[in-house]
């Protein structure tokens, strides 16, 4: 997979939809909010690139969510900062609207 030299991306191991994508930094933080501007900036890179890429590879992605969990509560279960990229297809869900809202059921709609 890609990297640079402050971040680095990995197939998520339990994926979401198809390709979703992670994106770490190098060194170890818990999470987003303990990243340097260098390292935040060296994922955004790699957002953007993998984006791009996973568009090429497959013509029914339509959209994108981007994701970070920070803290236990906020459901994080892996405690090293991860970004994740998610790609969405028509029909992947019923009402796609109030994106990354549904996280807390029933607050999606609106």
């Amino acid at each position: 997979m890609a990297e640079n030299e402050w971040a680095f991306v990995a197939r998520d191991s339990f994926p979401v939809t198809p390709g979703h994508t992670l994106l770490l930094p190098k060194r170890h933080v818990a999470d987003y909010f303990g990243l340097t501007a260098q390292e935040a900036v060296a994922i955004h890179a790699l957002l953007c690139e993998q984006k791009l890429i996973l568009e090429k590879q497959d013509a029914t992605i339509e959209g994108f969510n981007i994701g970070v969990n920070c803290g236990e509560m906020a459901g994080q279960s892996f405690f090293h900062c991860h970004v994740h990229l998610i790609p969405r297809r028509r029909g992947d869900v019923d009402k796609p609207k109030g994106g990354v809202r549904h996280v807390i059921p029933k607050k999606g709609f609106y």
